[in-house]
């Protein structure tokens, strides 16, 4: 995000958590971010059994109280998860998907998610698919496509 518009920052008052569970298996950003790696929640190869997700719910909704009051959250890939969190006022996704394990799904998506959304989806991320579906479960999604991958995108060129 240090590559985002200063204007743009200017209208955010960001408070930055790490993920409580450290990665398992070899993390993608190694060699570009210096240990230690962090995840939300782990998943399956097929998306369809996720460990600990209520216990990252749990999380995230402490560190709102203990930060708060938070009105809107973003989420990075995994950060999908804020979907879930109650009383939540706005969100941004930037690379996230639809969970794909059916008790989850049953709860996170069974009405329209009813509040002001933005999403980043990446021409090229592998996630694409499944971004597409997550905007169905939301009403009136605000949607920006950048030509990259599974990457915050830069907002200059998107912005002009």
């Amino acid at each position: 995000m240090h590559k985002w518009p200063e204007s743009v920052l200017q209208q955010l008052d960001l408070v930055f958590v790490d993920a409580p569970f450290p990665c398992q298996g070899k993390s993608e950003v190694e060699g570009i971010f210096d240990p230690p790696y962090y995840e939300w929640f782990q998943f399956n190869k097929e998306f369809t059994e996720y460990t600990n997700f209520d216990e990252c719910l749990k999380y995230i909704e402490e560190c709102m109280i203990k930060h708060g009051p938070i009105d809107g959250l973003l989420g990075f890939s995994q950060g999908v998860a804020l979907t879930k969190v109650p009383k939540v006022k706005s969100l941004i996704i930037i690379g996230g998907g639809k969970l794909k394990s059916p008790s989850l799904a049953k709860n996170a998506y069974s009405t329209p998610i009813i509040c002001p959304s933005l999403h980043f989806l990446g021409e090229t991320d592998f996630m694409k698919p499944y971004g597409n579906e997550l905007l169905e479960s939301f009403y009136e999604p605000f949607v920006v496509h950048h030509p990259k991958g599974h990457t915050i995108p830069r907002l200059g060129a998107l912005l002009s």
